[in-house]
């Protein structure tokens, strides 16, 4: 093995890495556990998420990325090192070209950190894409016809909205409003209507299992509902609690952020020129990234909308995909280095 091309979708809650001709080979949460008197870094991935919230004074679990940009480039440029090696293993004699997804509001500042950093945890080259092309490509849409198609990409730190046509993009919007900010709506909402302060491990629990965008107006209150135990500090008392929450709870702690994201949704579309508008009227909003697992939010952004609404087949995996097979994109095209 000469040579390989990677994709990696460098995201705020995970970091997924395609290898050409192996799929997804590696998807880890984005988080670096380190010893501040040391300096060394202790635990990347998996095993340092389970350190959130969780860790001695010394040793902090920190995301080096913040709504999609690196905040912290030391630690991201090792985080990337060791993904980079992890996918790949060492006995490579050449380095790999990788290509890595960006937030499409992303500053020319931001783009060049990302660049950088790549380059030093071991690119050959390195080749920036927005997120909803990426996004679109993992899709399975052919982005280079003359049609209009909508993305609708919910990550951990940023939604990217757009409209893609001829291989780019027509009208887009960057909203830092994405999963973490479920997350954290539901810790506001627990210690609010509950007294209860949780972690964001909870939270995010909370969410995977039984969170809410929408429920329908024909519903019964006696209809059964998904229901969670969900343990934290009682504020009042200050001693461990456990309180039981509903599904139609969640709905009320995140209207807020969700609504946020389909006013996102519709300032799209009505910048959108025309004869997209009725491309995108007629084939739909495509909705990808882990926050769009989210129950109901289909449902939402259609009802709001008027447009139908679908969720990619693996929307997890959708943008490293799309960043993956941008390489190959790029070196079908003859735009081999």
């Amino acid at each position: 093995m000469l040579s390989t091309d990677i994709g990696i979708d460098l995201g705020t809650a995970s970091i997924l890495v395609y290898i050409k001709g192996k799929g997804v080979v590696l998807k880890e949460p984005s988080v670096v556990a380190f010893d501040r008197d040391t300096n060394k870094i202790k635990a990347i991935g998996e095993e340092a998420r389970l350190m959130i919230g969780r860790t001695p004074g010394n040793i902090v679990a920190v995301r080096p990325l913040r709504q999609g940009v690196i905040s912290d480039y030391s630690v991201t440029e090792k985080m990337l090192k060791h993904f980079i090696q992890k996918a790949i293993g060492k006995r490579t004699f050449k380095k790999p070209r990788i290509s890595v997804c960006v937030p499409s509001a992303a500053t020319e500042v931001e783009k060049k950190a990302v660049e950088d950093a790549t380059i030093q945890a071991g690119a050959r080259e390195v080749a920036i894409i927005e997120e909803p092309i990426a996004a679109a490509i993992g899709a399975g849409i052919d982005i280079t016809r003359p049609c209009g198609n909508m993305i609708v990409d919910i990550g951990g730190g940023t939604t990217d909205i757009a409209v893609i046509s001829l291989g780019g993009t027509v009208v887009s919007t960057s909203v830092k409003t994405a999963g973490d900010d479920f997350d954290e709506a539901i810790v506001k909402y627990m210690r609010k209507k509950h007294n209860l302060l949780i972690g964001e491990r909870t939270a995010e629990e909370i969410k995977i299992k039984i969170g809410t965008a929408y429920i329908t107006e024909d519903y019964d209150e006696d209809d059964e509902e998904a229901t969670i135990d969900i343990r934290g500090r009682n504020l009042v008392t200050g001693l461990p609690k456990t309180v039981t929450v509903t599904s139609k709870e969640t709905q009320e702690a995140l209207r807020e952020t969700t609504s946020q994201i389909v006013e996102a949704v519709h300032s799209v579309l009505e910048k959108t020129p025309p004869e997209l508008a009725a491309d995108i009227a007629d084939r739909g909003i495509v909705l990808t990234g882990g926050g769009c697992l989210l129950r109901g939010l289909e449902e939402l952004i259609e009802e709001k909308t008027g447009i139908n609404t679908m969720t990619a087949e693996d929307p997890m995996t959708a943008v490293a995909i799309g960043t993956g097979k941008f390489v190959e994109f790029l070196s079908d095209d003859g735009i081999e280095s």
